[in-house]
């Protein structure tokens, strides 16, 4: 009995796992607390939201540290279970390029069309022109440019850290990491900044939804990605990754650099020709 239990294969057969069903549900008490809240249901809703947050936070902590775990100590990621894992980490990342496809849709579709007859209530909202008539955009040339700035910088520096990873340089990884966090950081606050000195509010008008959507779940991404490093930097201190042997750092550089590049998409497209068609209304009228 004890040799037919034996693994005579590449793959991994995860060990039974208590966390779909303990997340599952705490995503359900998180859910309901979070619509009773919104509706003014219940008084104890914030609390009920909260059981089902932290449930939810320690589901995820404890899955990915088995998952750590299985890599780092048992050994079970092995080369064709690292290629699943690759051609999964892709697919993931193609996923949330559709749901910024979205996005850009919405803004594009209101924008090269604000006076669309099929859209008969876009002349009433829209006046005609794009942005919005009182929409005052902001200056793509001050702080969303320096945004611009602190994230193509964290793309080098990201890679700079992978770099001395694949040479055994663990000083550079610490350093190239630690400047990558500082830099997501920095631009979580700047963004924030930016946010409470906007002219424009999300409701009541398209130029604001689709704008706060647009860079607003991209700021959450960006601040996904830098806890992932951050994840990243505890492990390289704990003596994890190695040359060849990395697989959870290269997904969070990977995550990073589509960051990056769904960024530089944002401030072309979003703030410098939605700033520059709003400089051209002005000039017409």
């Amino acid at each position: 009995m004890a040799t037919a239990q034996v693994k005579h294969h590449d793959y991994h057969l995860v060990d039974p796992s208590p966390w779909p069903v303990v997340g599952s549900i705490s995503a359900f008490i998180m859910a309901l607390g979070a619509i009773t809240w919104m509706h003014h249901m219940t008084a104890a809703a914030p609390i009920i939201f909260g059981i089902g947050t932290i449930g939810v936070l320690y589901t995820m902590a404890s899955w990915w540290t088995d998952v750590i775990r299985e890599a780092q100590f048992k050994g079970d990621h092995t080369r064709v279970v690292q290629i699943s894992h690759r051609y999964g980490m892709i697919l993931f990342i193609a996923s949330e390029v559709m749901f910024f496809v979205a996005w850009f849709w919405a803004f594009f579709n209101s924008a090269l069309f604000p006076g669309d007859p099929v859209h008969m209530t876009r002349d009433a909202l829209f006046g005609g022109v794009w942005p919005p008539k009182g929409i005052e955009t902001f200056d793509p040339w001050h702080l969303p440019l320096l945004n611009t700035l602190l994230l193509l910088t964290s793309g080098t520096t990201v890679t700079w850290a992978h770099h001395a990873l694949l040479e055994g340089d663990r000083k550079g990884l610490k350093y190239g990491l630690i400047l990558t966090v500082l830099l997501g950081a920095t631009f979580t606050c700047v963004q924030a900044f930016e946010y409470s000195h906007a002219a424009f509010s999300f409701a009541g008008n398209i130029y604001g939804a689709t704008f706060f959507m647009a860079t607003g779940f991209h700021g959450f991404h960006v601040l996904v990605g830098t806890i992932f490093l951050i994840v990243c930097l505890a492990r390289v201190y704990a003596g994890h990754f190695t040359p060849t042997q990395h697989l959870g750092f290269e997904f969070a550089a990977w995550y990073w650099h589509f960051v990056d590049v769904v960024w530089l998409f944002l401030f072309i497209c979003i703030y410098v020709w939605g700033h520059g068609a709003e400089t051209m209304a002005h000039g017409a009228h």
